[in-house]
């Protein structure tokens, strides 16, 4: 049975939303939709949840901390419209509280991309249901049309995106002390993640965590000491440090398919539950680690050697260097340069029946399939000129481009590094015709071609085997086929 109700808000608005019989339960919360589902009205299942505390968080949370709402609103400092609605896709951040007829919050309802439709498996009714990420790098994902799964690309892509969340937060001195695969979406089709839960965020000095976080996510260190009294100043709490142990989690999930800690090894004979705390906190071992083979799995295909060289070094860092000393862990401002430079390098497979279709150009094999790619790309390298030594250029990255593969002012000029801000109009892209490969320049200005003439806007240049470019901005292009 369906009942409409009435909601009134902090901000003086009435909403509607339909009470049911069994509404969507989590930790904290209930919820309740709009009748277009257009918004979601929650309410706490413990009243007492809903302390002073909580209530000067959320009232902090929706206002001075809101990425999604412009600074001329009352939003985040610096946040202008065109900011504000890039986050609102990043995040389902709060949007008023509810007065009555009890205290909750007001969210925006997930974009429609974040739910199953009627086709996404035959096995499983999922219709309706939020693609949370344990749907797509676990088991469950054989209960998925191969439509939803995405592939390698769209996997780095959705990482991407989550480091970018993840790192505006930090940015701000927010973290979000719950991040695991409850708590956010990912669309592999399209490349796209969104962050859930942002009500229960943690404010350094202002606002403590009042969740530990979730199984699989939660920080080793936190782990360790949960069964600390909470008064006890060797307990740790959720932090934006242990955010990042959970951030190289899930990147990790989202290209390999399995957890990074979770392997054969047994660590407390006495308990599943004791084993189960240990293997996640004071005696974590990178399944993956080089000299520790203890915790390797029989089976493990496609390393992290798989993801290129530069993920690489990230997760030996999280999982290696930081699993247990928190300060060496990678900055989610690391990992979102490092995702960002190796979807620079991705090839498409030619092989057909390879199931992650695209990779990390390390070589031309394919580390997925063991497919040969080679001739089927050219390689761009980009060099900053040194400016204490005139005439020495210093690599920057490089570019795997294929037919029509577009380049961006980021390609051009050493300084810019791709996010939220960047402007992403066409500046030049690469074509294909027969064996030959043309750079053609959109809006470039000082382009000088390999000849050593200037190649104006709307001209291209014919590109070979150990060619070099040079942009107005001194930046050295190398070319290999």
């Amino acid at each position: 049975m369906e009942t409409i109700r009435i909601a009134s808000t902090k901000s003086g608005k009435r909403l509607p939303y339909v009470v049911t019989d069994n509404p969507p339960r989590g930790g904290m919360k209930y919820t309740y939709f709009a009748p277009d589902r257009s918004y979601v009205i929650q309410f706490y299942n413990n009243p007492a949840d809903a302390d002073y505390n909580t209530r000067s968080r959320i009232e902090a949370i929706i206002g001075r901390y809101n990425p999604t709402l412009s600074e001329a609103k009352g939003g985040a400092i610096g946040t202008d419209e065109s900011l504000a609605a890039y986050w609102a896709r990043r995040y389902c951040w709060p949007s008023d509280i509810i007065v009555s007829p009890e205290f909750g919050i007001v969210c925006p309802a997930y974009p429609k991309n974040f739910f199953f439709d009627s086709a996404a498996s035959d096995v499983l009714n999922l219709f309706g249901k939020d693609k949370k990420s344990n749907w797509f790098t676990s088991s469950n994902r054989k209960f998925l049309h191969k439509a939803e799964l995405g592939d390698f690309r769209s996997a780095l892509a959705c990482a991407v995106l989550l480091a970018r969340s993840v790192r505006r937060l930090h940015q701000a001195g927010l973290a979000h002390s719950d991040l695991s695969n409850n708590n956010v979406l990912i669309d592999p089709t399209s490349g796209d993640s969104c962050i859930i839960d942002i009500d229960s965020l943690v404010v350094p000095g202002l606002y403590p965590p009042e969740v530990a976080g979730t199984r699989g996510y939660i920080a080793p260190e936190v782990v360790a000491t949960m069964e600390l009294d909470r008064r006890d100043p060797r307990r740790v709490y959720p932090s934006a440090k242990t955010d990042l142990h959970a951030l190289a989690v899930l990147i990790y999930e989202y290209l390999f398919y399995r957890h990074p800690l979770i392997g054969p090894k047994i660590n407390s004979g006495i308990s599943a539950e004791e084993d189960d705390r240990n293997s996640l906190g004071k005696n974590a071992l990178f399944i993956e680690h080089p000299t520790d083979s203890s915790n390797r799995p029989k089976t493990l295909s496609a390393g992290v050697e798989s993801a290129g060289f530069l993920l690489q070094k990230l997760f030996e860092r999280a999982f290696i260097d930081g699993l247990h000393t928190p300060s060496l862990r990678p900055s989610a401002l690391e990992w979102e340069r490092g995702l960002v430079r190796s979807f620079e390098l991705l090839q498409k497979c030619g092989n057909r029946s390879c199931e992650r279709k695209w990779f990390i150009n390390d070589s031309s094999i394919c580390p997925f399939c063991g497919h040969d790619n080679s001739g089927e790309n050219i390689i761009l390298s980009f060099h900053n000129d040194v400016h204490s030594n005139p005439g020495e250029y210093r690599k920057i990255f490089s570019t795997v481009a294929a037919d029509n593969t577009p380049l961006f002012c980021w390609h051009f000029s050493p300084g810019i590094i791709p996010d939220e801000k960047t402007d992403r109009t066409l500046t030049a892209y690469i074509i294909r015709h027969g064996e030959d490969w043309f750079l053609v320049n959109s809006r470039l200005h000082g382009l000088v071609s390999p000849e050593g003439k200037i190649l104006p806007p709307g001209r291209a240049c014919r590109l070979y085997d150990g060619c070099t470019l040079l942009s107005a901005n001194g930046v050295l292009i190398d070319v290999k086929i």
